[in-house]
């Protein structure tokens, strides 16, 4: 009796060890030849057989840089089933050949007995046909979606805290009528003039900005928004990206020599592996070695991942300061990188830049 109980058991351990859904592609390359840049999204279909016994199921499909997976069969694929992945491509801006993937996991056993068991991968291909250049573009406009343009809306500024420095941007109008340009929210240390745009002309149009009248020591991004008579896209942006270093040149020597001397314990942090969830901290001290006060003017880290708090700005003689850095790994996956900004008075040491990382486990 316990022999046919054995058998019984080793009978039916054996039927389930061969059911198991089974996935089998049609084809794992769609080439999709020549593509025109201008006709739009391309679509290939990629269909697929469940040749297992039991219900097969797709549980990760992730399309590589580029590509799209624009839909799939989401449901249990029931076994001699057929099911499909569709993969997109937009060729927009994107001119040449290109051959991007799609990797794709299922409930089969082996991604469940083994993490890293490779996914399936298909292959999307194909060569996009550059198109003929617009207008806009060879006029150097390439910005933008509308008749009045800016061609280039991002404008970067070094200057001291105590100057004043113009900046220029070139701005045309495309249509066959005036057009207006006119900011709307100049912030109090940038000005410029009100502007009208005559049809199918370029102007430059100047600016100035007042580090003085900013107050503030760091680096740091304005977005300057225009109104324009433009019915495509009547608003547009302008990025001004700005660092703003202090004015040593009136110190005498005696002031230099007195100066504070800022000294970071690290400017390296590695938080290793991160579980999902937990919000670990490393505390760095900063020292101030020099005679005078030590003014933390201004910190901040690039990484809205990794939060900084200090406990004090000002660091007298022979004292230190700690910075607390902190990641927070909720809603976050996979290496994390931060720089931190930490700006002082220290003529010597004014900036110093802190690199963070960090990788948050699944």
């Amino acid at each position: 009796m316990k022999k046919k109980l054995i058998c019984f058991v080793m009978f039916y351990g054996a039927i389930a060890l061969f059911a198991q859904p089974a996935i089998q592609f049609e084809k794992t390359t769609f080439d999709f030849g020549n593509v025109k840049e201008e006709s739009g999204k391309v679509t290939g279909k990629f269909e697929f057989t469940n040749i297992g016994n039991q219900d097969l199921l797709l549980t990760s499909v992730k399309p590589g840089c580029g590509c799209t997976a624009a839909d799939y069969t989401k449901t249990p694929v029931q076994p001699g089933g057929k099911g499909f992945i569709n993969a997109t491509y937009d060729p927009y801006n994107r001119p040449g050949s290109f051959n991007k993937n799609i990797k794709v996991s299922t409930n089969e056993p082996k991604f469940n007995e083994d993490a890293n068991t490779a996914p399936y991968v298909i292959y999307i291909k194909g060569n996009v046909e550059k198109r003929a250049p617009t207008m806009f573009e060879t006029a150097g406009y390439k910005n933008g979606n509308g008749n009045v343009r800016i061609k280039d809306n991002n404008v970067k500024l070094d200057l001291l805290n105590t100057e004043n420095k113009t900046f220029t941007i070139q701005v045309m109008n495309f249509m066959d009528t005036e057009s207006s340009f006119e900011a709307i929210n100049l912030p109090g240390f940038i000005s410029s003039p009100r502007v009208k745009l005559m049809p199918g002309v370029e102007k430059e149009i100047v600016f100035m900005y007042d580090a003085s009248k900013r107050g503030e020591i760091g680096s740091f991004r304005d977005i300057i928004n225009f109104q324009t008579d433009d019915l495509v896209e009547p608003k547009l942006t302008l990025f001004v990206e700005s660092n703003i270093k202090e004015d040593f040149s009136k110190l005498t020597l005696k002031q230099l020599n007195d100066a504070p001397k800022a000294e970071m314990e690290t400017l390296e942090l590695d938080f290793g592996k991160i579980e999902k969830n937990s919000t670990p901290s490393i505390q760095v001290k900063l020292t101030n070695k020099g005679k005078n006060p030590l003014i933390i003017r201004h910190y901040k880290s690039s990484n809205s991942a990794f939060s900084v708090v200090l406990d004090k700005t000002e660091i007298l003689k022979g004292e230190f300061g700690t910075f607390t850095i902190t990641i927070n790994s909720r809603n976050r996956r996979g290496m994390q990188n931060s720089t931190i900004e930490i700006i002082t008075n220290d003529p010597a040491n004014t900036q110093f830049l802190m690199n963070c990382k960090g990788e948050i486990l699944q």
